[in-house]
């Protein structure tokens, strides 16, 4: 008959000892999933961030479309120059308009998700 193996020495585990294991950026994400004040702030950050972006963006839209009717208001001739037939402001407004929100939808995603990407990166590093 085998000899059994001899057991394996007891291992005394101390609640402190885990803790002082934790890596920051596990301290970060304890923040973040139990919603202390840190947490909070990092977050609030986050949505301020795609706040202003949304709204820096908004304004470009808002100038770049809603400039085109004061234009063809302030210089009448400009509005009546037809191409291919088509007056400039139906093709501006109505063709050119498409691109460029499609345009700005993409710039938005981008950058939001570098804003993303840096939240997490944020997370991610250890503390200095």
């Amino acid at each position: 008959m085998a000899a059994d193996p001899p057991p394996s020495p007891r291992t005394r585990v101390v609640l402190a000892e885990a803790a002082t294991r934790r890596t920051p950026a596990d301290r970060v994400r304890a923040d973040l999933t139990e919603q202390t004040p840190v947490g909070e702030a990092l977050v609030k950050g986050l949505v301020r961030a795609q706040l202003a972006l949304a709204l820096r963006l908004a304004l470009v839209v808002a100038a770049g479309l809603g400039t085109l009717p004061l234009l063809f208001a302030a210089a009448p001739a400009v509005g009546s120059l037809q191409i291919f037939g088509v007056h400039l402001p139906w093709l501006l407004l109505g063709l050119g308009s498409f691109p460029f929100l499609v345009g700005v939808g993409a710039a938005y995603v981008r950058w939001a998700e570098r804003n993303e990407q840096d939240f997490v990166a944020l997370i991610r590093r250890p503390e200095q």
